[in-house]
């Protein structure tokens, strides 16, 4: 084994357990208030399936990248391959829709009631079921493409196949198939992540407003704190940032793939690696934001003070 399929496989290992951690802990945090009766907000069902899509992309990614960097690439035939990549695409998929209505919601949380946005702040919770499913249906339809394009390597001599995606194989370039697909797949990506870059503007205003306002108050405050708010919006928008620059480097590599009749193992191992930075880091960053919510501390008061047991022995 060569030391630089080691290292890849080294960081991507750690990656997907650390990733998976982070999504187990995040998801148990919400359960946990789920079950002690704590009032869910409306964007706790978003950041689920956004868990949710952050656990198919580690588990149908970063799992077999670093069985591949460790040596075994013949693990997966043509059925398992198909599932493995429609699987990562739709997880992939739902994380930028996912992440961009969390973004969208949280703008329609700060915006004031006397702005255009202030409207929807009754009505848009109504709508969080309806909009989660729009989140998944575009993917899980689009992406159905992929199939006809990944086969296995375990028994394939097809000599049709070109490209080594490592522990995959994908058919040669064919410029009606590109030209139909790239589009094909790539326009519900560039309308979330133009829709998430607009939220992220919005917010970033909203926030300049509001400071403005209040400027006179902290002057007086010896120890201001921000509000919960302001802190959930600063953590969007970190997440979206990283989103954003972390879905750019793997498009770019993405396309080098795809226009590459024999792709460079390195720009797939890039590529693998990028790909899975994001659902790793997620929960860490929305970690940090519901470490400092009061809700945990009430769902304790309100366990400890409950004249009825739980269980009846």
């Amino acid at each position: 084994m060569a030391s630089g399929d080691l290292a890849v496989g080294v960081v991507c290992l750690s990656q997907t357990v650390v990733g998976l951690m982070g999504n187990v802990s995040l998801l148990y945090h919400y359960l946990f208030l789920y079950f002690t009766g704590c009032r869910p907000r409306s964007t706790d069902l978003i950041v689920v399936h956004l868990i949710i899509a952050n656990f198919l992309s580690l588990l149908s990614r970063g799992v077999p990248q670093t069985m591949a960097a460790f040596g075994s690439t013949l693990f997966l035939n043509d059925i398992g391959c198909k599932l493995v990549f429609y699987v990562h695409r739709v997880g992939r998929g739902v994380s930028i829709s996912t992440t961009c209505l969390l973004s969208v919601f949280q703008v329609i949380t700060i915006s004031p009631r006397n702005s255009r946005w202030g409207e929807l702040k009754e009505k848009a919770p109504r709508y969080t079921g309806f909009a989660i499913f729009l989140c998944w249906l575009p993917y899980m339809l689009v992406n159905i493409i992929c199939l006809m394009y990944i086969t296995g390597k375990w028994g394939n001599t097809n000599s049709t196949i070109k490209k080594d995606l490592g522990y995959c194989s994908g058919e040669g370039n064919n410029e009606i198939s590109v030209s139909l697909c790239v589009p094909m797949l790539s326009m519900p990506d560039v309308f979330c992540v133009g829709l998430m870059l607009w939220a992220s503007s919005s917010m970033v205003f909203i926030l300049f407003r509001h400071q403005q306002r209040v400027q006179h108050i902290h002057k007086n405050d010896l120890s201001p704190r921000s509000s919960p708010e302001s802190r959930a919006t600063h953590s969007i928008l970190v997440l979206v940032s990283m989103f954003v620059s972390s879905y750019i480097l793997s498009c770019l590599l993405q396309v080098c793939i795809v226009f590459m009749d024999n792709p460079n193992i390195l720009a797939v191992n890039a590529s693998a690696l990028i790909s899975v930075c994001f659902p790793t880091l997620c929960p860490f960053i929305l970690m940090s934001r519901v470490s400092r919510e009061p809700r945990l501390s009430f769902a304790w008061i309100k366990i400890t003070k409950s004249p009825k047991p739980i269980i009846n022995m």
